[in-house]
């Protein structure tokens, strides 16, 4: 009884003379208090620890308990930050953070499912219940866009082209620098889809360029002492017909589920040209379809059909170039370039054959105009040139594929092989030899689907070293024609053979397509701000004032007390 009435006679003084310092608590958390005060005394006598009370005794529990009710905003505070620093940090970035960690360090594998997601198409990803993402996960993918990038920018927008060459390396782009970050994790294997590029496309190129060759191999003249069945011609026909349709069908499903990535490769630099491949390769097929299935002559529908997403295409690019801006074409200039110029002169042999003339003669003149632009280009300053030499990678084929067909292009249109053909033709020869004779240019490369782009020149530069012959039959053109071919098909057997390799033996042919998955904008550490000498004296005067303040009501309310 003694301990309950000095109990009271503490709270009602305290009420009457400290009013400022005591706060009302609601009734729930006042009588937790005191529960938890009669627990303590209820432990402290199960222990054996009954001794005599003392005064100061019970003054230093009802002191404490006092502090914390007049100062529980600050307690309170105090812990939000404490749960604060126990909760885990999620680091967004998925490959070589600047900090140090890794995509190990994420929450969880739902963290990283759901990175892949930002690539997906909008309307895929909505019909998809089983990936849908719940309500926790949506926030915690915003706290992550938001947190680590420090941006609140969608990942479906065009990344500038400079940000490419500062982000990437290596001929075709497609290599992260070091010093740079991604989007999606480095180790881990991405779906299936999002690690095929448009360059498989470059496939299909080195086998219907083949076809074509081995057509004009089995009916040109200055090649018939060979005695090459036609057979050969019909099976990689065939071959590059069927490789066609899958790869397409492959591509079309990457754009159904990922038209975000899609998109990324259309504003890549080097990928954009691939584009052109797929209507390069009907134009092949159509210009080296076998005699035996051969029709009397091309109905023009197929030209139409083949050459009008082209030359729409072509319209796009070559606007860019023309009218400046940051796709210029002193910005986005490379060896695969020349594909979008080639496709001028493969439609204009597709057009000769249907019979229209006057539309095959505009399309060489298209051609040949912007191939020289581009070949000077090229010639003067490559936006990669600190990286090919180093690469060593035979990029540099790509300039003998549009003198060569334009030399048969001009060929097919006036049915000789006149002085304009040899001109582009020796130009095409003499860029031919200077590559040759470099073997060591040619060595110490890495193995990419983007080598079959590379092999189609050499396959364009036999079948003109045929007309050629046929114009100038020598011992001399045949036994060049001859030696041309023969590298050239060689070429592509090593090439698909090490393609098979790498897709069922070792099971490397599609790694991860880190040139999709760069940063809007470079990712860099956060610097702290330097503390300045007025500011570390205002903040000493500030952390001294609130410690005086503070002793001053301790002693206070010790006198009161």
């Amino acid at each position: 009884m003694q301990i309950e009435e000095l109990f009271h006679t503490l709270k009602l003084l305290q009420q009457k003379y400290l009013p400022h310092l005591y706060k009302v608590l609601p009734e729930d958390e006042e009588e937790e208090g005191v529960i938890k005060m009669e627990d303590n005394k209820l432990t402290s006598s199960k222990k054996g620890l009954q001794k005599p009370v003392k005064l100061r005794e019970l003054k230093r529990p009802q002191r404490s308990f006092n502090r914390q009710v007049s100062l529980e905003t600050g307690f309170s505070v105090l812990g939000v930050e404490s749960k604060a620093k126990d909760e885990k940090k999620v680091l967004w970035r998925s490959g070589r953070s600047f900090g140090g960690f890794d995509s190990a360090n994420r929450v969880g594998a739902e963290a990283r499912k759901g990175d892949f997601n930002i690539f997906r198409t909008k309307s895929t990803l909505g019909k998809q219940n089983s990936l849908l993402p719940t309500r926790k996960e949506k926030e915690m993918e915003t706290q992550r866009a938001e947190g680590a990038t420090g941006l609140n920018e969608p990942v479906n927008k065009s990344v500038p082209v400079g940000r490419y060459f500062d982000a990437l390396r290596g001929p075709e782009l497609d290599q992260v620098k070091d010093s740079e970050d991604i989007l999606l994790p480095k180790d881990e294997i991405w779906p299936f889809l999002l690690r095929f590029p448009i360059n498989c496309f470059g496939i299909c190129l080195g086998l219907s360029s083949q076809a074509v060759l081995w057509r004009a191999l089995s009916t040109s003249p200055a090649t018939k002492f060979l005695h090459v069945t036609p057979f050969i011609n019909l099976s990689l026909w065939l071959l590059a017909l069927a490789t066609l349709i899958s790869v397409s069908v492959t591509y079309l499903l990457k754009c159904i589920h990922y038209f975000e990535a899609v998109k990324r490769e259309y504003f890549h630099p080097v990928r954009v040209n691939f584009f052109f491949a797929p209507w390069v390769v009907c134009m092949f097929l159509a210009i080296g379809l076998p005699p035996m299935l051969e029709p009397a002559k091309l109905h023009p529908a197929i030209w139409c059909a083949f050459m009008g997403p082209y030359f729409f295409l072509e319209l796009k690019i070559y606007g860019q170039w023309l009218s400046g801006g940051k796709r210029r074409l002193c910005k986005v200039a490379n060896p695969s370039s020349h594909l979008s110029v080639v496709g001028n002169f493969v439609g204009a042999i597709l057009a000769s054959k249907v019979g229209w003339i006057e539309a095959a003669k505009f399309l060489w003149s298209i051609g040949f105009a912007h191939y020289i632009v581009v070949f000077v280009t090229l010639y003067q300053r490559l936006p990669t040139s600190e990286a090919l030499p180093k690469e060593l990678h035979p990029v540099y084929s790509m300039f003998i594929a549009a003198p060569s067909a334009a030399s048969i292009a001009w060929g097919s249109i006036y049915s000789e092989f006149d002085g304009c053909s040899r001109t582009c033709f020796f130009i095409a020869l003499f860029l031919y030899i200077s590559l040759v004779v470099r073997i060591n240019f040619f060595t110490g490369f890495r193995f990419s689907v983007a080598w079959w782009s590379y092999t189609f020149p050499m396959t364009t530069a036999s079948v003109a070293t045929i007309k050629y012959a046929e114009q100038v039959p020598s011992v001399l053109s045949k036994g060049l024609a001859l030696c041309l071919s023969f590298m050239s098909s060689t070429m592509v057997s090593v090439l698909f053979v090490s393609t098979l390799l790498h897709a069922f033996f070792w099971n490397t042919l599609f790694p991860n397509d880190l040139a999709i998955a760069i940063t809007k904008k470079r990712l860099v550490k956060e610097k702290k701000p330097f503390k300045k000498a007025y500011d570390i004296k205002r903040w000493t005067k500030q952390a001294l004032t609130k410690n005086n303040s503070g002793d001053k009501e301790f002693n206070g309310e010790n006198k009161v007390v």
